[in-house]
């Protein structure tokens, strides 16, 4: 019982260290808006979608075997965007808020039962887009400005032409020298969680704060880092379904969320310059670094936290 009391006290608990976190209005520097070409330079074209009565496991198993933490939804026949699914809408399906009413209040509780439903019953509808006539500063200005990680690009009629993410946006952006180093853009005030933490805890705590990760900490040390991805991914690999034997979705959420942390961390320090950071995390396919110093966690690198510093420039 002590261990579970300290493991709750460690899971509320607010890291902050000091740190340069004003870094004030965005301004674009003039090369940003010279980067010609639309955006479909250097969006991706052939975009994978699934129709709106698409099951939701459907689409899960969908953005895990691909690997894509947003799936768009469209009209089979048009291709007309309808709405988008997120690693973030199946968090919050899973326990983390409102869509959580679908298991609990429709379904009693019964996951499998759920995730049966239409994918348009969670789904985000209302869509921040680009045209597909837009430049990378559009891009950038939507992505710094409203904090999202991943838009949509329609035609003139709708249709989805292709999708471009902040991974895509820091790839041109992070050609730039830039002088910063990662303690100058890095978040310094992390909301942690233990290992002993249930699940359905973390998924609140992603949803209600709007994060896409939480560093694991136990006895203030670093113990890995566990991402919407990561849950998502328990769903969509079934994995989460091996574990239920009365198929309520408690049994599954109510885990440790250590179940989900994942090996082979990858971590940074604070003197690292900010293009460096920004290589590593493409060429690993990751979107977050931990900033380690003197074996203790001090703060976060985040791929939007690399845009909007090399947006700023």
């Amino acid at each position: 019982m002590q261990q579970n009391d300290r493991g709750i006290k460690q899971g509320d608990r607010l890291l902050k260290m000091q740190g340069k976190l004003d870094r004030g209005p965005v301004e674009f520097k003039s090369h940003i808006a010279e980067q010609e070409g639309e955006i479909m330079a250097i969006a991706t074209r052939e975009v994978s979608s699934v129709p709106p009565t698409q099951t939701i496991m459907a689409a899960v198993e969908q953005m895990t075997k691909c690997g894509f933490r947003r799936l768009p939804v469209t009209d089979p026949g048009t291709k007309r965007l309808r709405g988008i699914i997120t690693s973030g809408d199946v968090i919050n399906f899973m326990g983390g808020g409102d869509k959580y009413q679908l298991v609990q209040v429709r379904h009693n509780g019964n996951l499998i039962a759920a995730v049966n439903e239409n994918v348009r019953t969670i789904m985000t509808q209302q869509v921040t887009t680009l045209p597909h006539d837009a430049c990378i500063r559009d891009a950038v200005d939507v992505i710094v400005g409203k904090k999202i990680g991943g838009l949509p690009i329609v035609d003139k009629d709708g249709v989805l032409a292709g999708i471009v993410t902040e991974r895509d946006v820091l790839r041109v952006l992070g050609s730039e020298r830039s002088s910063l180093r990662v303690e100058d853009v890095m978040s310094s005030s992390l909301r942690v969680t233990s290992p002993d933490r249930p699940i359905s805890t973390v998924t609140q705590d992603m949803t209600r704060y709007r994060f896409r990760r939480l560093p694991v900490v136990s006895d203030d040390v670093l113990y890995g880092i566990v991402t919407a991805t990561d849950i998502m991914r328990y769903l969509g690999s079934r994995e989460v379904f091996s574990r239920l034997t009365t198929g309520n979705v408690a049994e599954v959420t109510g885990l440790p969320v250590r179940t989900l942390v994942a090996g082979g961390l990858y971590t940074t320090n604070p003197e690292k310059n900010i293009n460096e950071a920004a290589r590593e995390m493409l060429e690993r396919n990751i979107g977050a670094l931990p900033v380690i110093e003197d074996s203790r966690l001090i703060g976060l690198v985040t791929e939007f936290d690399l845009v909007r510093a090399f947006a700023k420039g």
